[in-house]
């Protein structure tokens, strides 16, 4: 993929810096970065007011100013972010980097993005080395689109009309043990495990107290979002007791709900310790199905990830470009099925995750599941922990698992500047 998309997930999220700060590092417009005369950012190719399908490419202009990396210093340079549905931020700090500040740190011209259906703003606006805008921001017009229906088709991968997903042999208001095996069917459809595009086909997602998926836009991956990318049609599934709501939602080869969406009905359960098995009849799995090593994909011995360029104790600037080594294995895309490979999941503040469960995607668990080995990360004053571990295709920490020792570091104060 030429940029970013949307979720992936889950992906790009970072922990957010606290007001006043960056602004007491870059005061006024002076201290910033300069912009030569005339620079110019602009969309290349969309106008204002244009229809676009969901999933599109968005390519970015820029004149009489040099489009280098983030961390690179060079006068009347810079790099792109692409502003979704928001105002302009602070141009006095670093621009946020979340679902609707795009950062493209490695000089991108260019982005694949994913937006729902509707109306949506979109506008650039040029950072410096350190993210921040120039002392003479360099900023687009803000354009107005619509994303609906691609061009001859639907918005979207499209699902048969007689498709259906459902729970096999769990019933709304049913009382279930707090693990409990829950299985899927479907009917109408193939299933297909994900990254494998084919028409017809899908794989299923569990949503556990949560509202349906959006329309055109990648199921999240959290603990209210299994995803089953392997095509399973079961899993044991634990839950806290009381009441939860469940419901299917077959997605495609990219995690991303039909066009009609295939979703089941939202059933009740109650969880009760004293309460049978949801599925009964389904025996226990034998003792060595429950070992940590089950369903984990392996690793070799000598394979070992680490970061590059950050030492234990090292005092970073609260915006860090984060590099990351691997020994031993292979970089691959979250979703792709290959031996000795995985990708990289950045933890912060956090500690390691649990052996045989995906690696949760949240601010302080960043999935790079596009095969990234770097990234700009954004970290409050004070001290923090980060730690890298490799996850398999499913984000699943291999089996031993690949992990970086932890390390600390500590946000602010005198910061000695790497000679180039």
């Amino acid at each position: 993929m030429s940029g970013m998309q949307f979720p992936h997930v889950l992906a790009a999220l970072l922990l957010g810096l606290p007001a006043g700060f960056a602004a007491a590092q870059t005061p006024n417009p002076a201290a910033r970065a300069a912009a030569g005369p005339g620079a110019k950012v602009f969309f290349e190719g969309l106008a204002n007011g244009a229809v676009v399908p969901p999933k599109f490419t968005v390519r970015f202009g820029a004149s009489n100013i040099e489009i280098v990396a983030a961390g690179v210093s060079k006068p009347n340079s810079g790099h792109h972010h692409l502003l979704v549905d928001t105002p302009l931020p602070p141009l006095d700090r670093p621009i946020p980097s979340d679902l609707n500040h795009l950062h493209f740190g490695r000089g991108q011209t260019e982005a694949e993005i994913t937006l729902a259906p509707g109306e949506h703003t979109l506008q650039l606006v040029l950072g410096d080395q350190d993210h921040v805008a120039h002392g003479t921001p360099v900023v687009s017009e803000v354009i107005r689109i619509r994303v609906g229906a691609a061009p001859g088709g639907q918005a979207g991968t499209p699902s048969p009309a007689n498709a259906s997903v459902s729970f096999a042999g769990l019933e709304d208001g049913a009382r279930i043990a707090p693990k409990s095996i829950v299985k899927f069917a479907i009917s109408g459809m193939e299933l297909a495990p994900a990254g494998t595009p084919k028409a017809g086909s899908g794989h299923h997602h569990l949503i556990i107290d949560a509202p349906p998926p959006q329309a055109g836009r990648e199921i999240p991956a959290d603990p209210n979002h299994l995803h089953f990318g392997r095509a399973q049609t079961e899993t044991e599934l634990t839950l806290t007791p009381g009441p939860h709501t469940l419901q299917l939602a077959l997605g495609d080869h990219d995690h991303v709900p039909h066009v009609p969406p295939v979703l089941s009905k939202v059933i009740r359960v109650t969880v009760a310790a004293n309460a049978a098995p949801a599925v009964a009849a389904t025996p226990a799995p034998p003792a060595a199905a429950a070992s940590p090593a089950a369903g984990r994909t392996a690793a070799p011995g000598d394979a070992s990830v680490y970061f590059i360029d950050l030492r234990n104790g090292a005092r970073i600037r609260p915006n860090t470009m984060v590099r990351f080594g691997l020994r031993n294995m292979g970089v691959a895309p979250a979703g792709v099925e290959k031996a000795n490979t995985g990708h990289h999941h950045l933890l912060i503040d956090a500690p390691p995750p649990a052996a045989s469960q995906p690696i949760p995607s949240d601010l302080n668990h960043l999935h790079f599941g596009g095969g990234q080995t770097e990234k700009a990360i954004v970290l409050a004053p004070g001290r923090h922990t980060l730690q890298l571990v490799l996850g398999d295709a499913q984000h699943v920490p291999h089996d031993p698992p690949v992990m970086s020792r932890q390390i600390t570091v500590t946000v602010g104060g005198p910061v000695r500047r790497r000679r180039r």
